[in-house]
């Protein structure tokens, strides 16, 4: 009696078999078949929307499919490159590759970014660098070698900081052509360029005063300092 309780009872005959609990009826044991057709529609749903991956050996056509689905555009001449530098204007050349290679607009956006951000900085400072040991090379040559340049520099910086406004003399300091000036005009004797004459210096020549009427100070400013030194000059010149 124990032996023949212990017995699984069998399994109905008329019951299909390995169904999964999520479309067997709790009820009958049997199938149910609106579930399982409803998942299938979202499975073929699913499908529809999936996209497969194209291999190495893919046709150009499944290639086109996968980069549209991803958002590629059709061709390389649809990319919207913003502009973020001058010598980074849309190239052609680089936007072929770039789409050949799938890109979406977006990350083609990004190659052109990121050259902006870090490869430009790096051209220009080669530049600066190089052009600033070309200005040097030129200096020692002008002034006949490191020995005579450096004690050049050392007079130019001099003078130029006692007798020039400090915009000017950066202004000059900043390239070879400028500092030769300077030199030309701390031999020449010229007058202070950009900075107001003590009382020590001399009355403002003929010359002068006709220049320094041509000066926006006196004709568009109308600086009353200025346009009285004017008048006071030509007043010492040719009286009242």
């Amino acid at each position: 009696m124990y032996y023949e309780d212990s017995l699984e009872p069998e399994a109905d005959p008329r019951q299909p078999t390995g169904i999964p609990d999520k479309f067997r009826d709790p009820a009958t044991g049997g199938l149910r078949t609106e579930a399982l057709l409803q998942a299938y529609q979202d499975l073929e749903r699913r499908m529809h929307r999936m996209v497969e991956i194209p291999g190495d050996d893919c046709s150009d056509e499944q290639r086109c499919a996968f980069h549209r689905a991803l958002g590629v555009p059709d061709s390389p001449d649809q990319y919207a490159i913003e502009q973020r530098h001058p010598m980074l204007s849309s190239d052609a050349e680089v936007n072929r590759a770039l789409h050949q290679a799938g890109f979406t607009p977006k990350q083609a956006q990004l190659v052109y970014d990121l050259a902006h951000q870090r490869v430009i900085p790096t051209i220009e400072q080669m530049a600066g660098e190089y052009e600033s040991q070309r200005s040097l090379e030129r200096l020692r040559d002008h002034f006949g070698g490191d020995a005579k340049w450096s004690e050049t520099a050392r007079q130019v910086s001099a003078w130029g900081q006692s007798n020039l406004a400090p915009e000017v003399y950066q202004a000059l300091a900043t390239s070879a052509d400028g500092i030769i000036a300077m030199r030309a005009m701390m031999n020449s004797g010229e007058p202070s360029v950009g900075r107001q004459p003590s009382s020590r210096e001399s009355e403002p020549s003929e010359g002068e005063l006709k220049k320094m009427l041509q000066d926006p100070r006196y004709w568009k400013q109308r600086d009353p300092a200025f346009i009285d030194k004017v008048s006071t000059g030509f007043r010492r010149l040719y009286g009242e």
